[in-house]
């Protein structure tokens, strides 16, 4: 009886999903609510070296684009991020940022819209890319709030985060079980809106992000088709 009991609390103990970051490319559709036509948009994550990733974000349409790519290092729980980059264009003003993360200094630098950053790096910093894929690990993992120190501009914000529950989706690749999280906000301090949706099958997968901004501008991509480790996102149909 003893034995069992030890051997259910190391089963309970265990990660409801074991994570493994695997390669990705992902295809998405872009819909931006304000505008008459929708755009593209495609992520992936690849090993540029042993222990080091990179992960690419584009999206595109008539009157837009934006880019935004990440390098890091992740072995086991730990994300350090490397280098950072974005690129905005369109729809108002520009946007431009660099941050370079040097572990041996403890310093990022970089600049953000024309201003020069060069802050201390603590351990457990990310970058406004490499979080999505630290929340990604988590949410397999099981947990059901996260919070992530996320470098934006030269100011360290706090995300919180919390799981909502699990939710179908219905995609062009078939319909997907999704894990459906929210970022959590001070109503009072902003009204911004944040909902991800990750797919259980297929390594938490993004699936979907809604963004409404606090003048009520909506953002949404939805997956058009992915590939995983080589294997091609599909769901009921």
């Amino acid at each position: 009886m003893r034995s069992a009991l030890l051997l259910a609390g190391l089963l309970l103990a265990l990660p409801v999903h074991a994570f493994e970051l695997k390669p990705f490319t992902a295809s998405y559709t872009a819909d931006w609510k304000q505008l008459p036509v929708s755009g593209t948009a495609s992520r992936q994550l690849k090993q540029v070296s042993p222990g080091t990733w990179q992960l690419d974000f584009e999206a595109s349409m008539l009157v837009a684009s934006l880019s935004e790519r990440s390098t890091f290092r992740h072995e086991a729980n730990s994300w350090q991020p490397l280098m950072y980059r974005y690129r905005r264009s369109g729809l108002g003003a520009g946007k431009r940022v660099e941050q370079t993360f040097d572990w041996t200094t403890k310093r990022v630098t970089g600049s953000d819209r024309g201003k020069r950053i060069d802050i201390p790096l603590t351990q457990g910093l990310l970058d406004k890319s490499t979080y999505q894929l630290a929340l990604q690990q988590d949410v397999a993992d099981g947990k059901r709030s996260m919070s992530y120190s996320v470098l934006d501009g030269d100011d360290v914000d706090t995300y919180d985060f919390r799981v909502l529950g699990e939710e179908q989706v219905q995609t062009k690749a078939g319909s997907l079980t999704t894990i459906k999280v929210e970022r959590v906000r001070d109503p009072s301090q902003s009204q911004r809106q944040t909902v991800l949706w990750f797919a259980k099958q297929w390594d938490f997968l993004l699936v979907r992000l809604l963004q409404v901004e606090k003048d009520g501008k909506t953002y949404d991509i939805m997956l058009e088709n992915g590939i995983v480790d080589g294997k091609s996102v599909s769901g009921a149909k």
